[in-house]
């Protein structure tokens, strides 16, 4: 729907709500380069990371990687993100891009900006806070590690549907994995291709509902980042995702009786490509028919 409206009537929102409608005006030609936006990139990148290596304890002797599997990630970005505003400012004033009013009046339009994504991530960690504490991510998992047992060449394809289901109601795929995971790897009878697979499931499906779920951070800022409008950007994106899960269902099924890549891959591969055709079948007449309605 929403590109078939793009297509035939120019309609970029299919929707009322036009959150970011007053922001697009003509933008006066300036001084910078395409260089004052990748040099401010880039380091902002090398100093969140040193930032986290400094709260991991980098200066005191840890080595890198223990360094990262002990940082605060939210102190070294704050840190980071904070001491990279200072340079980029002094950057821009030297470079003679920006005056140092116009870079102060970059704070309250940035903050502006972001106030939206803000709210609906507080409310989103709100609701998947209710969630935890009703116990329903741990619920599901009980019903699962009960009756996966009698279900072995069934598992990848349970495991893959569950992983969707708990992380798109939660919006977070690493709580999926977390709480996941050591249920599949405790799973008797399981050998050791089957346990690939499923673990693989797991990975996978907790992915996939973390992509699609309205909740989760990446969706919103997502959306923030492309300034539409959230719930609009949750719409678009199912269809494309839910097709490439159900064949992925499909697949693990498959996986599940042969237990071999190389044989379950290509059959994946040739039934995505078979479906994309029927769906293309699909909704070339439907164009046709909205063509011919447009036209007259």
């Amino acid at each position: 729907i929403h590109e078939r409206n793009a297509i035939l009537y120019g309609d970029l929102y299919t929707t009322p709500d036009r959150p970011y409608e007053g922001q697009d005006g003509a933008v006066s030609a300036g001084k910078g380069k395409v260089i004052d936006l990748v040099i401010p990139v880039l380091i902002l990148i090398v100093l969140c990371i040193l930032g986290m290596l400094y709260t991991g304890g980098i200066l005191e002797g840890e080595n890198i990687i223990n360094a990262f599997a002990n940082c605060d990630a939210s102190l070294g970005l704050s840190l980071g993100s904070s001491l990279a505003l200072i340079i980029i400012i002094i950057y821009m004033m030297a470079r003679k891009v920006l005056n140092f009013n116009e870079c102060m009046k970059c704070f309250p339009e940035g903050f502006k900006a972001m106030v939206p994504a803000i709210l609906i991530l507080t409310f989103a960690w709100t609701l998947s806070g209710i969630t935890g504490l009703l116990g329903a991510d741990e619920y599901v998992s009980g019903i699962f590690k009960g009756s996966a047992a009698n279900l072995l060449f069934l598992l990848p394809a349970i495991v893959f549907a569950v992983a969707v289901g708990m992380s798109f109601s939660t919006g977070t795929s690493w709580g999926t994995f977390g709480i996941l995971l050591p249920i599949v790897t405790a799973i008797e009878g399981l050998g050791p291709e089957l346990l690939v697979i499923t673990v693989s499931a797991c990975l996978a499906g907790a992915v996939c509902g973390d992509h699609c779920s309205p909740i989760s951070d990446t969706t919103i800022m997502s959306s923030t980042g492309a300034m539409c409008n959230h719930i609009n950007h949750v719409q678009t994106q199912l269809p494309y995702a839910l097709t490439v899960a159900a064949v992925s269902f499909v697949g693990y099924i498959f996986a599940g009786f042969v237990k071999s890549a190389w044989i379950v891959l290509p059959v994946s591969l040739v039934l995505m490509l078979g479906v994309l055709y029927l769906i293309k079948l699909l909704t070339s007449d439907k164009e046709v028919s909205a063509n011919g309605k447009a036209t007259a």
